[in-house]
């Protein structure tokens, strides 16, 4: 869930921008079932979004560069991770305290997260939108990895696209 949030906010930054408002901070903030603390403050909302080109960095990274991203993300915000429950969810990490802002609680789960994607060299599920007119981010959870954008929007355009050429192949 963490990923899927991480890749939900990077690819917020794609025009149109999806994190412009508190409104879409919060619905943000209730689609991935955060917990602790949430202002509801145009602050937040600004640190929040500062966060995305980070995020978008690590996401994106060879595997030793995430690393190197992942340590520096977790010993900035002193990440100490420690067995939670709460909600619906049985024992799961949390490594920040619930009153950490949350652009730092994001950064840090964000990390976390990628601790398990880099441990199982998995990095290949993470990927660049195959829309040439796309930046978003793809993160792969298909069994057979064959997601290769970012979203419906970027599938279908390709798609339309691509029966398009072939129409006019035959002509």
């Amino acid at each position: 869930m963490a990923l899927q949030a991480a890749v939900s906010l990077v690819n917020s930054a794609e025009e149109p921008d999806t994190m412009a408002s508190v409104a879409d901070l919060d619905a943000y903030f209730e689609e991935f079932a955060y917990t602790g603390r949430h202002r509801r403050t145009q602050d937040e909302l600004a640190e929040v979004r500062v966060l995305r080109p980070t995020l978008r960095g690590l996401l994106t990274a060879d595997r030793d560069d995430a690393v190197r991203q992942v340590n520096v993300l977790l010993a900035r915000h002193h990440a100490v991770p420690r067995l939670v429950r709460h909600d619906e969810m049985d024992w799961h990490l949390h490594a920040v305290d619930d009153e950490q802002p949350l652009a730092t609680r994001i950064a840090v789960e964000t990390a976390m997260a990628m601790i398990d994607v880099i441990r199982t060299d998995e990095m290949s599920r993470l990927d660049v939108c195959a829309d040439d007119d796309c930046n978003g981010v793809v993160l792969d959870l298909s069994r057979n990895r064959s997601r290769r954008f970012c979203s419906t929007t970027c599938g279908n355009r390709n798609a339309v696209a691509a029966y398009r050429a072939r129409q006019a192949d035959r002509v």
